[in-house]
């Protein structure tokens, strides 16, 4: 009996004076779930994260995002008949009512309107069934491979799926964009055309979280409740997607306080002179990275992160000033990668191609990284 006592006594002592590794992982109500830190697209969290089901409402991200790329803001769409009789949430449209883009972006997001995604897809697309082909040719470029949109509203179908993973990338970009960052941020908004204000359904937005930046919710009987979300805290911005989630707003928050508490973002590598050895190289050389590179780690991570540097060949087209790249690992999977340049940043202008290179420096995160 004494030895027992003694064992568990060991057990105790160690479990409160052991090393730290982070709190025990989130509990969600949701049958699918993810968090992903938004600048690098790392998995943080996860719960049959590319299983495919129905989305419901969240697919209005989609619908916002290309009408808002589409340069179409300031035009006014026209409500057809089958805009107004589109079940389900509403913004009470009228035949032949015509609003700004704008406005049904807003009332959209929003208020989740259906006959407000119809009037968007028609007059962007021509129809619905060629906005639809636009929302699927985005998906593929953006590298969601478990989606297919049947419709720009998110209404049961058999043939429109997507899952929390590739809903999260979809999120990810959308939020890299000024103007869509300020529509889903937005509390309440007033149409031109409407004597009263419409306000966010978002709750985690306009009562519950202080944190959160933006999102849009979704429900359908057979779907359940769905919920897309950002959030931004201690300089690091977090995006979280549930499906079929009973308790969807504590999911989230639960979520994002646990990411919160247990990431924070580190710097990899500072911008400035840099010394490396090109693989299959003996020589150390000098090249130059124009920015600092961050990710999000946990406790002692960072002292599992690696680095090697790759010569770039050179072609006709490539910028001059650019040598190489350098390749981050964690655990010997890579997360990140940055160039090399053969001089310091002097702040002019980038070239046409140098400037892409540093923007898809920005979104590489999508295919990858652990």
């Amino acid at each position: 009996m004494r030895f027992i006592s003694l064992v568990l006594l060991f057990f105790i002592f160690f479990s409160f004076t052991g090393p730290v590794t982070g709190q025990a992982k989130p509990g969600v109500s949701a049958h699918n779930a993810i968090l992903i830190e938004q600048s690098t697209g790392r998995v943080l969290y996860e719960k049959n994260g590319n299983d495919m089901e129905s989305i419901a409402s969240i697919t209005k991200v989609m619908t916002a995002i290309l009408a808002i790329e589409s340069g179409k803001m300031n035009e006014k769409a026209a409500a057809s008949r089958k805009a107004i009789y589109t079940e389900g949430s509403s913004i009470y449209l009228e035949q032949g009512e015509k609003m700004l883009i704008e406005d049904l972006v807003y009332g959209l997001m929003l208020r989740s309107g259906n006959d407000a995604a119809i009037a968007i897809s028609e007059h962007i697309g021509g129809s619905e069934e060629g906005f639809v082909h636009l929302m699927n040719e985005k998906a593929r470029w953006l590298g969601m491979t478990n989606t297919n949109f049947d419709n720009p509203h998110g209404l049961d179908s058999d043939n429109h799926y997507s899952s929390a993973y590739d809903m999260a990338l979809l999120m990810r970009y959308a939020m890299q964009d000024e103007e869509f960052r300020k529509v889903t941020g937005t509390t309440t908004y007033k149409s031109e055309n409407r004597s009263y204000s419409w306000q966010n359904k978002n709750k985690l937005l306009t009562q519950l979280y202080e944190s959160c930046t933006g999102g849009k919710t979704g429900y359908t009987k057979k779907t359940g409740r769905t919920l897309i979300s950002s959030a931004s805290k201690n300089g690091m911005d977090l995006i979280a997607v549930t499906l079929n989630a009973p308790d969807d707003w504590n999911d989230h928050i639960s979520m994002y306080e646990w990411g919160f508490e247990n990431y924070e973002m580190e710097t990899i590598i500072e911008k400035g002179e840099f010394q490396y050895i090109p693989k299959g190289s003996d020589g150390t050389q000098t090249g130059f990275i124009h920015n600092d590179i961050f990710y999000p780690l946990q406790g002692n991570e960072i002292t599992n992160v690696d680095k090697k540097a790759y010569l770039l060949k050179k072609k006709h087209d490539a910028p001059s000033d650019i040598i190489g790249k350098t390749v981050f690992y964690l655990n010997d999977i890579p997360i990140s990668e940055v160039l090399i340049y053969s001089g310091q940043d002097n702040g002019k202008k980038q070239g046409f191609i140098s400037e892409i290179l540093s923007i898809y420096q920005k979104i590489i995160g999508l295919k990858n990284y652990g």
